[in-house]
């Protein structure tokens, strides 16, 4: 008896300090950040939020200085004004996965303390489905480029973002006319958004594929991201699963988020991250 109760009472205190310590999702991320960077593409750019096919960086979820989107960077200020104007923007309209490395170099040289990363959708928004970059292709992309972050900037704390159900676009756009017609005029993501207005099978099934892509290409991220180590955060698919509406996207494309889009973007991906 007095050996089964010595084991309870260890098996307790064992229990009481696992229950005392602090999961991954909610360590402690350490003081904010005094400089920060964002890499990704045209979303990150903030491209069509503010004019006509043209990249508005104030706008950005991520980086910009624009209140009413009320960005990580000015969130983070807020907290500690030593940020003030350290906000580094290395996205590029256009983006795909295989220019991340480029990117990531850019903000070791500028030798930021907080990297954002939304890369992806691009990979699987192609002229057609064919044209979709492999889920192994896309893993060694990502891999390089977090590689080249941790060796440059060991101390960065980098936020991995997830990317958007593309196949959303195609569900709150199919009945729009206007959508329809941004969609075929300017050749936007027809790996998926080719003839919208079709129910058959074949048009159905390569929804469903292009989608489950964009699962892949997300599951490829959140791996990565938890090999990278406990520097960096996966935002658990988050973005990917915010049901956002065509009141989000810019109506010169539908397609790109408009001021109120990256305004939702910043407040669902700023808690699921470091939140300072």
């Amino acid at each position: 008896m007095p050996l089964i109760r010595r084991t309870l009472a260890t098996l307790a205190g064992v229990t009481a300090l696992a229950l005392l310590a602090p999961s991954p999702a909610t360590a402690d991320p350490g003081p904010p950040p005094t400089s920060m960077a964002s890499l990704g593409d045209s979303i990150t750019r903030g491209f069509n939020a503010c004019g006509w096919y043209v990249d508005c960086t104030s706008r950005s979820f991520s980086t910009g200085d624009n209140s009413t989107v009320n960005s990580h960077y000015l969130r983070i200020r807020r907290i500690d004004p030593a940020i003030n104007g350290r906000n580094h923007n290395a996205a590029r309209t256009g983006a795909k996965s295989a220019d991340l490395y480029g990117q990531a170099g850019t903000a070791v040289s500028q030798g930021v303390g907080y990297v954002t990363i939304l890369i992806g959708a691009n990979d699987a928004c192609t002229s057609s489905e064919s044209t979709m970059t492999s889920p192994a292709t896309f893993r060694a992309n990502i891999d390089s480029a977090l590689n080249r972050l941790k060796t440059g900037l060991p101390n960065a704390r980098v936020f991995v973002i997830s990317i958007p159900d593309v196949h959303r676009l195609w569900t709150v756009g199919k009945g729009s006319g206007s959508a329809r017609t941004a969609w075929s005029l300017f050749g936007i993501c027809q790996s998926i958004l080719a003839n919208p207005t079709s129910t058959a099978q074949a048009d159905v099934d390569r929804r469903t594929r292009v989608r489950q892509r964009v699962i892949d290409f997300n599951g490829q991220l959140a791996a990565a991201c938890a090999a990278y180590g406990s520097n960096c955060r996966y935002d658990n698919n988050a973005v990917f699963g915010y049901p956002f509406t065509l009141a989000q996207l810019s109506t010169w494309d539908y397609f790109h988020p408009n001021t109120t889009g990256q305004q939702t973007l910043a407040t669902i991906s700023y808690p699921a991250g470091f939140a300072w």
